[in-house]
């Protein structure tokens, strides 16, 4: 029987490795772009750089140190070099598709940082597993630029795990969804006409302002928004803004807001303030062929018609007034049922000038010269 040579020897004490095998080893060595690995074969182990990490920026020096061990895939067994060319990568993103098969399996919620923004969605890394999230699936409203979303943590479902076809499809929408139904189940329970809550602004239109309560929107309508008129409401309300709006009706899902809050009512007081005979200040906020409409204040207008802005005639009231204009005024009627209010300038008029018109007949000379002499 012949001896073996020291070399078979050797040989026949390593072990055999296979490619797709995971094997362990001991750094010897970090280089600029690989680290070295003692696998206990006749050849040591090869991870290159873009094989244990995707940022091409990272220091291998200092993320790995020699001495301590590290667990690899087998690439290849010969290189082309003489040495066995491993992934970590590899066998993380093994390690990672038992995880999301796990999560496939129980529809369990995954939390997981975007990695990277495609066109078509978003692709986010569990433990070196790469899972898309299609843009359809991403949000349960339409979302323009998903740019947003980089870097940012988000949770999801695996609705569909098909490595070898490499299709790992995540689903944030149903979370979402499923979320909001609760929230909004909560609201419904919670809020009662009458109410006042707080919300954001979260769409702007001609018409409202569309207010996010936590769980559903409700409809600020242009008519509510003051008890002064409210020409823009694009001037008034601005997208993430902040407002305390009183429940003006609920009509199963649709939930009517109001900032008309009862106790800011201006004609609460408007019987006494502009009662017949008093003199007002107000602002011409519109007109018309037959008059003027004067603010008061928000929320309370009055008729100033065009037979009683002046003394003098008056074809329409344009000729003599304009838009903005402040005037004083006489309350000549005062309709708090139907919320009237009717002015004249003319009986102002009328009254300043009053002195001047006097018949000095009527008068008493000899009074008004013991006035005098006081």
């Amino acid at each position: 029987m012949s001896e073996l040579s020291f070399e078979q020897m050797l040989e026949e004490s390593l072990k055999t490795i296979r490619t797709g095998e995971i094997v362990t080893g001991k750094v010897i060595d970090v280089k600029d772009d690989e680290i070295v690995l003692n696998i206990g074969y006749k050849s040591d182990g090869i991870i290159p750089k873009n094989e244990y990490t995707n940022d091409n920026s990272a220091d291998l020096k200092s993320m790995v140190q020699v001495g301590e061990e590290m667990e690899a895939k087998v690439v290849k067994v010969n290189d082309g070099e003489g040495q066995v060319a491993l992934s970590y990568k590899r066998l993380a993103a093994d390690k990672g598709n038992k995880r999301l098969e796990e999560a496939f399996n129980n529809q369990e919620v995954l939390t997981a940082r975007v990695a990277q923004v495609l066109d078509g969605g978003l692709s986010v890394v569990v433990e070196e597993a790469r899972v898309f999230i299609p843009a359809s699936l991403v949000s349960d409203t339409y979302e323009r630029d998903l740019n947003k979303y980089a870097g940012q943590e988000i949770e999801f479902v695996i609705t569909e795990f098909n490595p070898k076809r490499r299709r790992v499809i995540g689903d944030r929408k149903q979370l979402m969804v499923a979320r909001k139904a609760e929230m909004q189940r909560a609201l419904f329970e919670r809020i009662h006409v009458g109410d006042t809550v707080e919300g954001t602004v979260k769409n702007v239109t001609d018409f409202g302002a569309f207010i996010d309560l936590g769980g559903a929107d409700g409809l600020l309508h242009i008519s509510e928004m003051s008890w002064g008129r409210v020409e823009n409401p694009k001037k008034v309300f601005h997208t993430g803004d902040q407002v305390s709006t009183l429940i003006k009706d609920i009509n199963g899902e649709k939930i009517a807001l109001s900032l008309k809050f009862p106790e800011q009512n201006p004609w609460t007081h408007a019987a006494e303030k502009y009662a017949a005979g008093n003199i007002v200040y107000g602002r011409v906020a519109r007109m018309t062929d037959f008059g003027a409409f004067i603010e008061l204040e928000p929320g309370v207008d009055a008729l100033l018609h065009v037979s009683q802005i002046s003394r003098d005639h008056v074809d329409k009231p344009s000729d003599a007034l304009r838009i903005g204009q402040e005037i004083e005024a006489k309350v000549v009627d005062f309709n708090g049922e139907d919320r009237k209010i009717s002015l004249s300038m003319k009986a102002l008029q009328n009254q300043m000038e009053a002195p001047a018109d006097l018949d000095f007949a009527d008068v008493d000379i000899d009074a008004m010269a013991a006035g005098d002499a006081e």
